[in-house]
């Protein structure tokens, strides 16, 4: 990792992803995570790997979700690998496309979702 990269985020490697993330990868997963959705909330937070902006709110999600007393099942969509299953999203549940975006699903149906600086994990509890 390049000294800027340390200091301003660099690209998230694959194997740096948190713990706690569910990966979404294939339509499959994403019809997983809705089941459950039926049995818990979830969350699906969509990520743009080369936004700067999204960086820093995954960072900062993560931070929150780390230091928390709640538990929760949190799935990751790499937009950029996955777009498909992003716009599967968008047009299943008529949520307008954004990115970085956090959906929050209960009983098979989107209950919550905001974009940017709007998202914390208050939206998930």
């Amino acid at each position: 990792m390049s000294f800027l990269d340390k200091i301003f985020g660099g690209k998230q490697e694959q194997g740096e992803t948190k713990s706690f993330w569910s990966i979404i990868k294939s339509e499959e997963d994403l019809k997983i995570a809705i089941e459950n959705s039926y049995a818990y909330k979830i969350a699906i937070f969509k990520h743009s790997t080369s936004c700067f902006i999204s960086k820093t709110v995954l960072k900062n999600l993560e931070k929150e979700i780390e230091t928390s007393d709640e538990k929760g099942a949190f799935y990751f969509l790499d937009l950029l690998a996955f777009r498909s299953i992003s716009n599967k999203i968008a047009e299943d549940f008529g949520i307008r496309h954004e990115s970085p975006q956090l959906i929050v699903f209960e009983n098979g149906q989107p209950i919550n979702n905001a974009s940017h600086q709007d998202i914390s994990l208050s939206q998930i509890l």
